[in-house]
């Protein structure tokens, strides 16, 4: 299963006839693609599901449609399990940026951890999840992010990267996080309930 989000917005891809949502459900070789991200757009749909009997082959597909975008990005605990959170454009998210050319995955996202938040000592746990979503500049752009669990025991101040449109950077415990998640996007949830859901504690 891919979901891949327009705003919010959920298309999930799946080869499953299974319902397990409210949304409509169309086959994948029958939706045309530009129709489909429009009325996501325009908030016509909740979301979409479509159903495909060839997966793998059909995100193929549908990834000729847009400009793929790589970004890499962490979710990170301190000591006390606690997670590092930012705030950016009035809207709380994780730590994240686009992979520059030489770079690892694994290394971008350590990079843009500290650029953006003024952590260090930042230790790579394991992979979390890629997320995928669709932004409009000069045509459609989907940003394929990969996410990583990491850890880190710096005790100074944090420094919002303040040149990023970042204002605040703090550690939540779960009551904070469940306050932060009024306010911030599904990728985000869908990348904190991964790290809950594995086997990392």
């Amino acid at each position: 299963m891919y979901k891949v989000f327009v705003n919010d917005t959920p298309i999930i891809i799946t080869s499953s006839i299974k319902k397990v949502n409210s949304f409509p459900t169309y086959h994948f070789k029958n939706v045309v693609f530009d129709e489909i991200i429009q009325k996501l757009t325009n908030k016509e749909l909740k979301g979409i599901n479509l159903y495909s009997t060839d997966i793998e082959n059909d995100w193929k597909l549908f990834l000729t449609n847009l400009k793929v975008i790589p970004a890499a990005g962490g979710l990170v605990l301190n000591s006390k399990n606690e997670v590092l959170f930012i705030y950016r454009n009035g809207v709380w998210d994780l730590p994240k940026g686009w992979i520059e050319k030489g770079e690892t995955i694994e290394i971008a996202a350590i990079r843009e951890v500290e650029e953006e938040c003024g952590i260090f000592n930042l230790k790579l746990i394991k992979p979390l999840i890629t997320t995928y979503h669709i932004y409009f500049h000069k045509g459609a752009k989907l940003k394929q992010t990969y996410w990583f669990l990491m850890t880190s025991d710096y005790q100074k101040e944090l420094i919002p990267q303040i040149e990023e449109g970042i204002t605040q950077v703090a550690f939540k415990n779960e009551a904070e996080t469940e306050e932060v998640f009024k306010n911030t996007y599904e990728n985000i949830k869908l990348v904190y309930d991964t790290y809950k859901e594995g086997s990392f504690s």
